[in-house]
């Protein structure tokens, strides 16, 4: 029961500092559920709900962790797992709950995934994990609530995603770390996060060649270690603060160590909004109005990032035209339009193309955040609409990004969050 209030008007000033990358974090923590001895510490972790559930969910199957909330940091000790079930209760909450199964794999020999959660962003099963898993030598058994996955000893094979999922190709990575022989994987995800990720489990001892290039192949170790590692800045709570500049007229300094955020850069300056780079700082201004209308295709790195589409159609809400989006990976990412529409937005849906309407006052009322994305980017229409919007389901936004009203606020911005 959590509900963010936002005032709109005041144009965001000053320095943001971009939180640790949700989509590498969560993986990781499963990876150092791999190491049998010692204790991997990791820093710039973002203090978001998705990482609570991991903490408690590696908690729950016998690992010590210890998060450490002022100092970003995360220790985990994995020397003594105890039991094999992801209890649903917690693993329904998040659906980076699948990046434990290849630990319990080669530790227990047995995974059972009691619940898979997330948001709900429509057709999006798992089954190419699992049929990676079957072609690594597990059996797996299915049922409407429980998948079971059972391995003697997994052995490498070559594999193929249909589509290149970064939790996908997060997971086979680290089953076929410690399996015996060469498993190539195919099609694999190309994201930052992705390589992050592969930095770390080389850092234990992995051997992973081929990152970035969409052909990793993984000769597979006897044996994992703990260690220490930085995980990278989200591009994608980057990517938020560049569009609360964008449409509140502000001017932002994005402090995050290597910071791109690629295809949606060079977007949001067809728009009008200006970056430049100083060293480790990126800095974001607008003073352009209105904005200009933008045409946005989703798809898989290196395109338009599918978690900033929402984002996105808030900003073309303010642009002066008609903004054409069409998204290819999920097929619910559209129910935000009902929300911004319920503001005074000009948002027509039809299949998997919206059109949006720019240039209409947006008036804030009562709206519903379905997803996490969606919730942010209606945080992003509140900031520069007239009046208050409130924002129900808040705890989808906590899922994502940390301290979201106090960082907010620090820049200018009139929003609170509530816990009734």
């Amino acid at each position: 029961m959590v509900r963010y209030r936002v005032r709109g008007g005041n144009a965001l000033r000053g320095t943001a500092f971009i939180q640790g990358a949700k989509n590498a974090v969560l993986p990781m923590i499963g990876a150092a559920l791999l190491a049998a001895k010692g204790r991997t510490v990791l820093r710039n972790v973002p203090i978001i709900e998705d990482v609570r559930r991991a903490v408690e969910l590696a908690q729950s199957v016998g690992a010590h962790v210890e998060l450490h909330e002022s100092e970003r940091t995360l220790v985990i000790d994995a020397s003594r797992l105890t039991s094999p079930i992801l209890p649903a209760e917690i693993a329904r909450r998040f659906r980076g709950s699948v990046l434990f199964t290849p630990a319990l794999l080669h530790r227990l020999g047995e995974a059972v995934v009691e619940g898979v959660g997330g948001c709900n962003l429509g057709s999006r099963n798992l089954d190419f994990h699992y049929l990676g898993y079957k072609r690594l030598g597990a059996i797996v058994d299915e049922s409407e609530t429980v998948i079971h996955v059972k391995s003697s000893g997994l052995t490498g094979a070559t594999l193929y995603l249909d589509t290149p999922s970064h939790t996908g190709t997060e997971n086979l990575i680290m089953a076929a770390a410690l399996a015996s022989g060469t498993t190539v994987i195919e099609n694999a995800a190309l994201e930052p996060e992705v390589l992050d990720v592969i930095d770390m489990l080389t850092k234990m001892g992995a051997k992973i060649s081929g990152g970035g290039t969409g052909f990793i192949t993984v000769e597979g170790v006897t044996e994992l270690h703990a260690v220490e590692h930085t995980v990278m800045p989200d591009r994608l709570d980057a990517g938020v603060f560049a569009m609360a500049a964008a449409i509140t007229g502000g001017e932002l300094n994005l402090v995050g160590t290597g910071l791109d955020l690629g295809v949606v850069r060079y977007k949001l300056e067809q728009m009008g909004v200006e970056f430049a780079t100083q060293g480790a700082v990126l800095s974001v201004r607008c003073h352009n109005s209105p904005l200009k209308p933008i045409n946005v295709i989703t798809d898989t790195y290196p395109g338009f990032a599918t978690d900033l589409q929402s984002p996105m159609m808030t900003v073309a809400c303010f642009a002066d035209g008609i903004s054409y989006i069409h998204e290819r990976i999920f097929d619910g990412r559209f129910a935000l339009a009902g929300e911004l529409n319920k503001m005074g937005a000009d948002v027509r849906v039809k299949d998997n193309a919206a059109t949006v309407h720019g240039h209409t006052p947006l008036k804030g009322t009562e709206v519903t955040a379905h997803d996490l994305r969606s919730g942010i980017a209606l945080v992003l229409a509140g900031l520069a609409a007239e009046g208050e919007t409130v924002i129900e389901s808040g705890y989808l936004i906590d899922r994502g990004h940390a301290h979201l009203a106090e960082r907010m606020r620090a820049l200018g911005a009139d929003i609170i969050r509530e816990v009734p």
